[in-house]
């Protein structure tokens, strides 16, 4: 992705580019259609409230995306939809839910027991994962202090033993 797609001013202007010129709708379209899910994603947080706000999202949201931006790829959106579906804050909030929401904001419908147990247990399995990360990475430090240690160690009997 290019810095400047990451830009919020950039966002914003392309945001905004089109209602100004509507002579220049075919032109603003293909290079939204061409853009990247992390760059739909910010679009998508500056436009609805839902994904701002970083709530619950009604089942079937594509549906309502596509129908207010019907030029977006498909595939970019279900894209955009996971990372933000799959954030950490996207799951804390899921796991303490209990209504769905609309792009607007608006209350829909209720989060399942179901859906906030798999919230849970995803966010356990995230920080399981990252324990085990930082496990492994705190042994191999640790064995290069070993080794580093084994090293000098010899170093020293080398050069003990070399002077006689």
């Amino acid at each position: 992705m290019s810095p400047v797609a990451e830009l919020p001013e950039a966002t914003e202007n392309a945001t905004h580019a089109t209602p100004d010129a509507p002579a220049n709708d075919a032109p603003a379209a293909a290079p939204e259609a061409a853009q990247s899910p992390r760059a739909l994603l910010k679009q998508l947080q500056q436009q609805f409230k839902a994904f701002r706000d970083c709530l619950p999202l009604a089942i079937g949201i594509d549906k309502q995306v596509l129908a207010r931006l019907p030029d977006l790829n498909r595939k970019t959106m279900r894209a955009a939809l996971g990372i933000h579906t799959g954030s950490m804050r996207y799951l804390r909030a899921m796991e303490k839910a209990t209504v769905r929401y609309d792009l607007d904001g608006n209350p829909g419908a209720e989060v399942t027991d179901t859906h906030r147990q798999h919230a849970k247990e995803l966010l356990q399995e995230r920080f399981k994962k990252e324990a085990e990360r930082k496990k492994a990475e705190r042994d191999a430090a640790a064995q290069v202090e070993a080794d580093r240690k084994r090293q000098e160690k010899l170093q020293q009997l080398a050069s003990k033993f070399a002077k006689r």
